[in-house]
């Protein structure tokens, strides 16, 4: 019998929400217009049923059930378990719940995901809210008993005999309002709040109120329009401006309009400006510009300007300012908006990367792909020839130190240390002698980089999971292929690198040339130490660009944005374990690539050659050269990746794919409300935000409503 009533009540939920449950998708009005644009697509049925059963634990009959425990707390995570209001948890879920039997289907738990789905959202979940019967109207009994149960009416009592309620409801409150109806019903309710709340303080009935009742008005009623300046500030402005604490109620009205209406202020700043997000505006032409707009009235110009000279008068600390102009930034920092993301917001900010990942695919096509990959290694090779060339100098020393054996030959030791091979190289080379090698390093540093870059780019997108996210081991995997997939094309131009990086050492000898190398060593000499290379380069790869994506992270600042310092620092830092790590193979791999001299130790192989090293030289002989691949190696890379996405950024091409992190400012609130739970599929990853925007946009603020992660 449950079962049956749930499927009658879908009749009641299409009505209402306006949206056909068995469809794949939901799109909004305007997308009937353009078929092209989508905003959040719902889940496959069959995958939302699995998640539903997860979390159901009531069954009735052959039927599965959630609970209101199972839905606010456990799925949605709304409330914190252990200390929650009854009245707003059974609110919150009876939404969900049309047949109100507090037992929540599968049909009713896919019908609501198809709400949060709605381009509307936020005023249809607010409709189900009130509705608490269920039956697609709202009474004014419903309407008034949740708003006494708010946090607004607790501080400032709204009056239910007013003229307004009459209007809407009827005069003997008999009559019901649609969906429709509601909608505009809400967004008037809290102007006539307000304005109660002013008649009430007005006293001596004079269109006065004090400033320091104006101040608690805007608290109680206002609060989610008022950023921490302006809510620390209301007092000092209000004075400062000459209203002797007494504020008229055409200020008082100006105010909460102009609160209400900045983003419109930015639109009629941008116009006035032709785009200029910079140039300074003097009032007159933002007033003037304001003539197209009735909303804007010259006295809400006059707040906005008053507000933005105390701010800047604030942070100036004695600066002289010119109290006349106005930048896009300041209208901006007024802005309750700003952090702040609505469903619809997150909705057009995800479309195009995001719903993709949700969905288990890209729409990509193959050429587009391999377009991507191609431009990413153009890109690769220039920033890894410009690393490789800053640190050249540290690689020759390094090379040569590690290719230093400790035995007893006389003069066999030609190095004390780093700095002293850096000296000798310089008194009997010159400063060209640093460079030793450059030209086929260069050669072999853009593919090297490249693929590198490329490779890693690439598997990170592969590995990239429906949510979004990318586990740890992911990053190792992908850093780990990267390096790799380089050894099969950097091999034979390490060696011939490395014979020529040592050939200085050997006076009188014959000129060595890269031509030489390669004709003596052959094709499969070339991959000598091949074995070698592939334990050095896996897990430095696999160690360094899971470290750089996390301390990249670390270091960006409140939005997301990392500027080239923090790229440089990042991927220095993540440059150092990465390279320390591996130097035994790197020794070895020196000491296998290396032309032997005459009277030295001769190795047959990986195994061979490090069980000669430990036996001759001692354990301490697998981290020669460790400092200073650290000191090659980490400000190398810091340069590559700094290179390599600055140039993404300032040659970005849009081939559908993902951005490198950290290259765009974003909201951090995006992330907090945008829920991230694998469970949250399809239009519950919206939940959050559609029951945040509910309290921020229509003042709904209902005891312990905010969620328990957030709190």
């Amino acid at each position: 019998m449950a079962g049956k009533q749930k499927g009658m009540d879908l009749d009641i939920i299409s009505k209402v929400w306006a949206i056909g449950v068995p469809t794949a998708r939901c799109e909004s009005q305007s997308a009937a217009k353009k078929p092209n644009m989508e905003l959040v697509k719902r889940s496959e049925a069959d995958v939302l049923r699995v998640i539903f059963e997860k979390y159901a634990s009531k069954e009735v009959g052959c039927e599965k059930f959630m609970t209101y425990s199972d839905l606010i707390h456990r799925y949605l995570q709304l409330l914190d378990p252990t200390n929650y209001d009854p009245y707003t948890y059974n609110v919150l879920a009876s939404c969900v719940d049309t047949s109100r039997d507090g037992l929540i289907s599968f049909s009713e738990f896919q019908g609501f995901e198809a709400l949060l789905c709605a381009p509307d959202a936020m005023y249809a979940l607010a409709f189900q809210i009130f509705d608490r019967n269920g039956n697609g109207y709202i009474t004014c009994d419903e309407f008034e008993d949740l708003i006494k149960h708010t946090t607004l009416h607790a501080s400032i009592p709204f009056n239910f005999e007013s003229e307004f309620i009459k209007l809407h409801f009827g005069r003997d409150k008999s009559r019901k309002v649609t969906y429709q109806e509601f909608t505009q019903l809400i967004h008037d309710f809290h102007e006539e709040h307000a304005w109660q709340a002013f008649r009430m303080r007005d006293k001596n009935s004079n269109g006065y109120i004090s400033a320091k009742d104006f101040e608690e008005i805007l608290l109680s009623l206002k609060s989610y329009l008022l950023t921490p300046f302006v809510r620390d500030n209301i007092i000092t402005l209000v004075v400062g401006e000459g209203h002797h604490r007494q504020i008229s109620y055409a200020y008082y009205t100006a105010f909460i309009s102009l609160l209400n209406n900045l983003e419109l202020v930015k639109r009629i700043y941008t116009a006035a400006t032709r785009r200029d997000l910079t140039k300074a505006l003097p009032k007159d032409e933002l007033m003037y510009q304001a003539q197209e707009f009735s909303q804007i009235t010259p006295l809400e110009i006059d707040i906005l300007y008053q507000l933005v000279n105390l701010q800047t008068q604030q942070r100036a600390s004695g600066e002289v300012i010119n109290p006349n102009v106005i930048t896009y930034a300041d209208i901006d920092s007024l802005s309750p908006m700003r952090g702040r993301e609505t469903p619809f917001k997150i909705q057009m900010q995800i479309a195009e990367q995001k719903l993709r990942l949700e969905q288990g695919h890209t729409e990509r096509t193959f050429l587009l792909q391999i377009a991507e990959s191609a431009y990413r290694f153009t890109l690769g090779s220039l920033a890894g020839a410009t690393g490789a060339t800053a640190v050249y100098p540290i690689d020759l020393v390094k090379t040569r130190l590690q290719n230093q054996r400790s035995t007893s030959f006389v003069g066999e030791m030609m190095y004390k240390n780093s700095f002293d091979c850096f000296k000798k190289v310089i008194r009997h080379e010159g400063v060209r002698g640093l460079y030793r090698g450059l030209a086929p390093q260069l050669v072999g540093v853009a593919p090297e980089k490249a693929i590198k870059l490329t490779m890693n780019d690439l598997m990170r997108d592969k590995l990239m999971q429906k949510d979004g996210t990318l586990p740890f081991w992911a990053e190792m995997v992908a850093g780990g292929t990267a390096g790799a997939s380089q050894v099969v094309f950097t091999n034979p131009l390490e060696i011939v690198k490395i014979r020529l990086q040592v050939a200085g050492e050997i006076v009188g000898k014959t000129r060595v040339s890269a031509i030489s190398v390669m004709k003596d060593l052959g094709f499969f000499g070339l991959y000598k130490g091949a074995k070698a290379c592939f334990l050095r380069d896996i897990p430095f790869s696999a160690i360094y660009f899971p470290t750089y994506a996390h301390v990249k992270k670390i270091f960006a600042d409140e939005n997301g944005y990392n500027n080239p310092g923090t790229l440089l620092l990042s991927a220095t830092i993540a440059g150092m374990p990465a390279a320390f790590f591996p130097t035994p193979a790197d020794v070895i791999k020196t000491r296998l690539q290396v032309a032997a001299r005459s009277g030295q130790t001769t190795y047959n192989g990986l195994i061979d050659c490090a069980r000669k090293i430990y036996a001759e030289e001692g354990f301490g002989a697998f981290w020669k050269g460790g400092p200073a691949r650290v000191f090659r190696s980490s400000p190398q890379f810091g340069v590559t990746l700094l290179t390599y996405e600055l140039l993404q950024r300032a040659f970005y091409v849009d081939f559908g794919g993902s951005r490198p992190e950290g290259s765009e400012a974003k909201s951090v609130h995006l992330e907090d409300v945008l829920s991230r739970n694998p469970d949250h599929i399809g239009g519950y990853r919206m939940a959050l935000a559609t029951f945040d925007g509910i309290e921020s946009k229509f003042g709904l603020m209902l005891p312990k409503f905010k969620p328990a992660t957030a709190q």
